[in-house]
């Protein structure tokens, strides 16, 4: 069960969590000893916002079934991982929203594409309108599959009123994602894409005249050849989606053409006038961000510069990761100074009565100790200060080679490399320490980060980088009878540290003397 994440004090219409090592090795030991199937119990419906002002109902099943989903989920995807299309990416282990991008890139780039023309389709409520009798007829003989089906029929209790569930499966699920993907398996094949053996290897070559789909669990684009063949695959999957109980979204789907351009997991796609492919953040995803800043700051009127700080930098961080793949340094340019214009309004607010001289010493300085930047908003007391969306420099993502699966053994060696070559986005002294670690926990022998599950959106990435200052914390290196070297480092699991201080203050036991005195 996972030690840190945001939905772990989340409790279900029971009211129960599992927080401390001892409900988790009871709930453990309860759910390895049941032989006999449990009975389900309805998810508890929350609502959070979306765009436009709508709201996404999500389900949170009770801690019991969340675990119980967790074990069947490890038996389950191993064996549709082997099946899933090469260009399907979201909810998939070491796959994720920037290999969709480098596919689309991969398909669409050069001075003459032969497709040009794109459909940009969204299915409309896709984890609520899952039809279950196919679904779990997808599944065969698997044999949770009755766990399954009970977990899909529980119902839902939505402001103290239950709820039968006909269609769908809960969002908030652990095992949702992967339903959604077993239903959507074949979607490509359906769309008419074909691939030489090849490209099946290398995630590369479709045969001449067919379309690519690139799909990103309910959103797809499928690449086209001229506007009769983006209709006819319009028409294709509208009547394959409907035995599944799918539609697409009227509203968010259209049919464009590259020089238009598209927007597609909060990234543009657009073919310019000069030949050039580019791919940047959308304007929307930059509207989204300059919002939230500027909400965020004008929260912390009254608040010290140490307060800003602390609030900014993990969203800064954050979106600057998730678009540090593309062509975004223009774009991070423009924030910075949007923060810049934030920061030195706050602080004239602050001391309105101070002059913009003595504003621009009290909080504006060279306070990076590598960078000649003179106006970098920092706090004098602690030294601390705010980081610049341009500091994250541009890293070309490589795309997850075809169908490779992190849990097929021959590729052991390929996801290792993959891992080891995408650093994470900390600073100088973590990477180097997660190097000589070899991203392991000395506590507990596990890897001090899930490079198999990265995050796939800005929130996710502030969320990540808040995660892992709590879950991992630099201690200094004990070593038997030796005082502690506050000169050697390392980085440990802040649950494998508890554990280390309780056994420390643990009572020792006294030997009994031997003989007298």
């Amino acid at each position: 069960m996972t030690e840190v994440n945001t939905g772990r004090k989340t409790a279900g219409v029971d009211g129960l969590t599992v927080v401390s090592s001892l409900q988790k090795a009871e709930l453990a030991h309860a759910i390895r000893g049941s032989s006999a199937r449990l009975t389900s119990l309805p998810v508890k419906r929350v609502y959070i916002p979306k765009a436009g002002g709508k709201q996404r109902p999500l389900g949170i099943p009770v801690i019991a079934d969340r675990a119980r989903q967790a074990v069947v989920l490890n038996a389950l995807e191993p064996e549709w991982e082997a099946r899933f299309e090469a260009k399907s990416y979201g909810f998939r282990p070491g796959r994720g929203c920037h290999d969709a991008i480098e596919a689309i890139f991969a398909t669409v780039a050069g001075r003459n594409p032969r497709r040009r023309v794109v459909l940009d389709a969204d299915l409309a409520a896709a984890f609520d309108r899952i039809d279950h009798d196919h679904l779990l007829g997808l599944l065969g003989t698997f044999p949770a599959r009755g766990d399954v089906a009970g977990w899909l029929r529980a119902g839902a209790v939505d402001r103290g009123r239950f709820t039968a569930t006909t269609a769908g499966t809960p969002q908030g699920g652990v095992i949702s994602p992967l339903l959604l993907n077993i239903a959507l398996h074949g979607l490509e094949t359906a769309a008419g894409a074909r691939y030489t053996p090849e490209g099946m290897r290398t995630s590369g070559r479709a045969v001449p005249g067919t379309p690519v789909v690139v799909r990103y669990a309910d959103d797809l684009v499928a690449f086209c050849a001229d506007t009769a063949q983006a209709e006819q695959v319009t028409a294709q999957l509208a009547r394959w989606l409907e035995p599944r109980g799918l539609t697409f979204n009227e509203d968010k789907t259209r049919v464009v053409t590259l020089e238009d351009g598209f927007d597609f997991l909060g990234f543009n796609i657009r073919r310019y006038p000069n030949g050039k492919l580019l791919i940047k953040p959308s304007k929307e995803a930059v509207r989204r961000i300059r919002r939230r800043l500027a909400a965020e700051v004008k929260t912390l009127h009254g608040a010290n510069a140490e307060a800003v700080i602390t609030r900014l930098n993990p969203i800064i961080r954050g979106w600057a990761a998730y678009y540090r793949s593309v062509v975004s340094k223009e774009i991070f340019s423009a924030l910075d100074h949007y923060v810049w214009v934030l920061t030195y309004r706050w602080a004239r607010r602050a001391h309105p009565n101070k002059g913009k001289r003595w504003v621009k010493a009290r909080y504006f300085a060279a306070f990076h100790p590598s960078r000649r930047d003179h106006w970098v908003f920092g706090d004098r007391d602690s030294g601390r200060y705010l980081v610049k969306f341009s500091w994250t420099p541009i890293v070309r993502h490589r795309q997850v080679k075809g169908r490779a699966s992190i849990d097929d053994p021959t590729l052991t060696e390929y996801w290792d490399r993959r891992r080891r070559r995408d650093p994470p986005p900390l600073g100088s002294f973590l990477l180097r320490l997660l190097h000589k670690q070899h991203g392991r926990c000395p506590g507990c022998d596990a890897l001090l980060l899930d490079a198999d599950h990265p995050p796939q959106h800005p929130d996710e990435w502030e969320r990540w980088l808040k995660v892992v200052r709590k879950a991992i914390r630099r201690t200094a290196i004990t070593a038997l009878d030796n005082p502690t070297d506050d000169t050697a480092r390392q980085l440990i699991h802040a649950h494998c540290a508890r554990r280390e201080v309780h056994a420390s203050r643990a009572p020792r036991q006294i030997p009994p003397p031997q003989g007298l005195a």
